[in-house]
């Protein structure tokens, strides 16, 4: 009897997103000549494959291998060399998609990242509807797909993205964690690397279900007493990590931003400017929260053929002003001269993040003493107190997205 998912996934608060493919999606996601070939992302004849489309893995290419090697494997791949700037890019704009549904985000790498959104449930909906809104925006935003497994436990919902590859969705609720794992290979368990698994092979161990029902004692002398219980509790589904709120070693949090992807393409300069204050004002809002100003500020503009370009501004002195990183951010779209171009999607960020109580703000002559920064304030205040649609611009009352 199929699972009915959006119900099953109440009891599965722990999202394992797993972008496909990363790399290689992100290296032709512009370049549509090469979405029906194989194509492989990485260095010269002497390096190695950084990543390879699905296509591509139907030829027994794989991450880490050769380059040598994949051009024998399939002579008629594509190769395509690496832009880490772009990648790192994306990353960190996916990761802050992510922190918009819920703080507890802990990224494993540039494209995977545990959820726990056991407190975003009755704000969003079931963590599967959560799920599909996720996919659906990292899409639209970004062009690319993900799979999101989902589970009780941050083990079984890692193995259940790799079940969903891809572009899917699995939902393992804990009625059918062993359903799901016995049958395994004991070499997807997390913790059993390939020497691991070989061993455990030469016992006659060679699914997860055997591990599960063979006993501790034969199974600490093959492994040893530590990773013998870790092993026999993750055979049985039980796993006591919880997903800690964690910024990849490669994004620090040196930066905010935030990204709309308009619900129609847009050429109305008024509704682009009143986006950019929307954005201005959210991402400044979460700075004064933390803390923190930046003096660069980046304004991110993709156009409806998902052609995407950014520009940025490094001011004199660092701000959390609304008003003022709004200013900077228009005037990036200004000097880009565009006529009636349609944009798809527009984004603000501001850069090289310092502790706010370091910044001396110096008053320009015949600046007020009092300003943008204390009517900020006082916005953060009533927001706080009354929700969000309390205290607004102007400009934003009569201006719904598109």
């Amino acid at each position: 009897m199929p699972v009915d998912e959006e119900k099953a996934s109440w009891d599965c608060p722990v999202l394992h997103v797993d972008m496909d493919a990363f790399y290689a999606s992100v290296a032709v996601r512009d370049r549509p000549e090469l979405h029906s070939v194989p194509v492989v992302v990485g260095g010269g004849s002497r390096g190695v494959v950084l990543s390879a489309n699905y296509l591509a893995r139907t030829y027994g290419v794989r991450s880490a291998m050769p380059m040598t090697r994949a051009r024998r494997l399939c002579p008629n791949a594509v190769v395509v060399s690496p832009s880490f700037e772009t990648f790192e890019l994306v990353s960190r704009s996916v990761m802050e998609t992510f922190r918009q549904v819920t703080p507890v985000v802990e990224v494993l790498s540039l494209d995977e990242a545990f959820l726990d959104v056991s407190g975003s449930v009755r704000r969003l909906g079931s963590p599967y509807s959560i799920a599909e809104r996720l996919r659906a925006r990292i899409y639209d935003e970004q062009g690319i797909t993900c799979s999101v497994g989902m589970a009780a436990t941050v083990a079984v919902a890692k193995l259940a993205s790799r079940r969903a590859k891809p572009d899917g969705v699995l939902v393992v609720p804990p009625s059918a964690v062993t359903t799901f794992l016995h049958p395994l290979d004991v070499g997807e368990l997390w913790g059993v690397g390939e020497k691991t698994a070989e061993l455990l092979h030469r016992l006659g161990l060679r699914t997860v279900g055997d591990v599960a029902h063979v006993s501790q004692s034969t199974l600490q002398r093959a492994v040893g007493v530590g990773l013998a219980h870790q092993l026999h509790q993750l055979a049985w589904g039980e796993d006591r990590r919880m997903v800690t709120a964690r910024r990849g070693h490669d994004e620090p949090d040196k930066s905010m931003g935030a990204d709309e992807t308009f619900g129609r393409d847009t050429d109305d300069r008024a509704v682009v400017m009143r986006e950019i204050l929307r954005l201005s004002a959210k991402v400044t809002m979460r700075m004064r929260a933390a803390g923190v100003a930046g003096r660069t500020v980046t304004l991110k503009v993709r156009f409806a053929d998902f052609t995407t370009i950014t520009r940025s501004r490094t001011r004199s002195e660092a701000t959390d002003v609304t008003q003022e990183v709004y200013r900077t951010a228009t005037d990036l779209f200004t000097a880009l001269g565009l006529q009636r171009a349609r944009i798809r999607l527009v984004g603000v960020r501001v850069e090289g993040l310092v502790p706010r109580g370091t910044v001396q703000r110096q008053l320009m002559l015949g600046e007020r003493e009092h300003g943008w920064s204390e009517a900020d304030v006082a916005v953060d205040r009533a927001t706080r107190r009354f929700g969000g649609a309390a205290v607004r611009p102007a400009t934003l009352l009569g201006g719904d997205r598109v």
